[in-house]
């Protein structure tokens, strides 16, 4: 894997789209297109003090001459956001990576289901966008406390017409997960908000296969009963061994001895680290990799092991 390519784009646009998010609209200074992407994919923003924030691509994917986010101030968080919206105006210059999708839209399906809750609906907008292009038959539930405080309503409106279902919580109309309906196999369900509603969503579809049902978060679950443990990490190619304390993160241990790894977020959500390895007893702890892949690839900031892990670098 190799590092993200990092670009300092100038923000062409910046407004509020509801009274806490922040709409930003960036394009290259010099260049008339930027890096292609596909509905579901996000960019990092890197501040000047080092810190990374990792936000969806809420644009349209036909469109490569802009990237478009959109940045919900959130009163209790890691400073991200605040500092975005204080500090990024029309003319300031933005340091963006080039875009990943970990939330990849599946061509296969025949009808869609998109569930979003408040700032969640970012990497749907452009679902919407690509499955009305596609032809597809899809729905959208967009769920937030009131028309005022939905993000991006009014152009998601437009792209879905009556494909659109709004749940306001102030007026009393609240998402029932039921409403996505029975089982079928060529049915794909997103969701993409509030932990809690991915636990609704996902508790209702639990018989559903996990090809069917995806998902993305925005922040880590706290897992208070969880005792980290050190544990030893082989490097096959090497054959090094180093001891990664309980109070440090894999990733951490191998910056120290010389490996050049990339990584993002360091919070098990973006996927950047991901790493492949060929034995052990692997604890993930990520919200990024599928479970189909975590019999031989984990997240190295997150991911730990009973004993030892051998890693395939």
């Amino acid at each position: 894997m190799t590092a993200r390519l990092i670009m300092k784009l100038r923000v062409e646009q910046a407004h509020l789209s509801t009274p806490d998010v922040l709409r930003l609209q960036l394009v290259h200074p010099n260049r008339p297109t930027l890096p292609a992407w596909t509905a579901g994919a996000h960019v990092d923003l890197r501040m000047p003090d080092g810190r990374v924030r990792q936000y969806s691509l809420c644009g349209d994917p036909a469109d490569t001459s802009r990237y478009e986010i959109a940045v919900k101030r959130e009163a209790v968080s890691r400073g991200g956001s605040t500092w975005i919206h204080d500090n990024l105006r029309e003319g300031c210059e933005a340091h963006i990576s080039a875009p990943r999708n970990n939330l990849p839209l599946q061509e296969t399906g025949e009808r869609y289901v998109l569930v979003a809750g408040g700032i969640g609906i970012t990497p749907l907008l452009p679902m919407a966008r690509t499955l009305k292009r596609w032809g597809k038959d899809f729905i959208v539930h967009d769920c937030a406390r009131s028309e005022a405080q939905a993000p991006l309503l009014a152009e998601l409106a437009e792209v879905c017409g009556d494909r659109l279902q709004c749940w306001f919580s102030s007026s009393g109309a609240r998402f029932d997960p039921t409403m996505i309906g029975a089982y079928h196999p060529n049915t794909h369900v997103y969701v993409c908000g509030p932990q809690r509603l991915l636990d609704a969503v996902q508790a209702f579809l639990g018989d559903w296969p996990e090809e069917q049902v995806h998902g993305e978060v925005f922040q880590t679950t706290l897992d208070e009963n969880f005792k980290p443990e050190p544990f030893e990490a082989k490097i096959a190619s090497t054959g090094q061994s180093f001891l990664v304390p309980a109070d440090r993160s894999l990733l951490d241990v191998l910056r120290e001895n010389g490996f050049i790894m990339p990584a993002s977020c360091e919070m098990g959500l973006c996927g950047s680290c991901e790493c492949g390895y060929r034995d052990g007893a692997v604890l993930h702890r990520d919200k990024a990799l599928p479970t189909a892949k975590r019999q031989d690839r984990l997240m190295l900031c997150v991911s730990r092991a009973r004993v030892s892990v051998t890693l395939d670098l």
